[in-house]
């Protein structure tokens, strides 16, 4: 694991890097804290480097951010929630990062993906609205997007997690996104079947899967939740 910064817009950003063994082209997981996080916590708590040793894993750290449910002032680190909001600083870093990655390393494009919990998991979300041709999957926690960029969202694979107690970002807002993710990549409701404990799949007309890990927590990260969006992110490709 390594510390690695970059300038954008004149401003100092950085993220924790894991890069594999090996001179394999390797897929490239984003993975975001939530607000008040950073980069270390992240690494810690998510883990994706243990469970997909053989992927690029970027745990980029957030800027102070305003949140409307618990950070008004925007005193805590945290991501930009809609499309220029903070003049689209977040979307530059991420680009940003991702080029420096495609330049030093062995980059496999065809398999790079972003996850993050809650207001990481929306700016996953918003990723998947903004950089959606990028992203061969996402998989937010405890999230959910703005209603009207859900409209711009493009079939693409997903895993949402989510709490049946979460009362910060409530399990009912998060069912009408998991509603809106359904209908984006053509996925009928009715016919979900098993994936794992407490996952269900939904399969695609257009064959980008949605499943949905809903546990019986609060807004809490679920400790087997990393596992369960590698096993996912694997089986998704551009």
């Amino acid at each position: 694991m390594s510390r690695r910064e970059w300038t954008v817009d004149g401003v100092s950003r950085e993220a924790i890097i894991h890069i594999p063994a090996g001179t394999n082209s390797a897929p490239v997981l984003f993975a975001f804290h939530g607000h008040g996080g950073n980069m270390n916590q992240a690494a810690r708590s998510f883990g994706y480097h243990t469970n997909w040793p053989e992927a690029i894993v970027i745990y980029p750290q957030g800027l102070k951010t305003p949140c409307r449910l618990t950070d008004p002032e925007g005193k805590r680190n945290g991501w930009q929630m809609d499309t220029g909001g903070q003049s689209d600083r977040d979307l530059k870093f991420f680009d940003a990062m991702l080029e420096s990655l495609k330049k030093d390393y062995k980059v496999d494009s065809k398999h790079i993906y972003a996850t993050g919990h809650s207001n990481g998991g929306a700016f996953s979300y918003l990723l998947w609205a903004a950089r959606g041709d990028i992203l061969a999957a996402v998989a937010p926690s405890a999230a959910a997007l703005n209603p009207k960029l859900t409209l711009r969202l493009k079939p693409k694979p997903v895993l949402h997690v989510a709490g049946e107690n979460d009362t910060l970002v409530k399990f009912e807002w998060q069912k009408l996104m998991i509603n809106a993710i359904l209908k984006a990549n053509q996925c009928d409701p009715d016919t979900g079947k098993s994936w794992d404990k407490n996952c269900t799949i939904y399969t695609s007309k257009v064959k980008t899967p949605v499943v949905t890990f809903i546990h019986s927590g609060t807004h809490n990260f679920p400790v087997e939740a990393p596992a369960l969006i590698v096993k996912f992110f694997k089986a998704q490709s551009l």
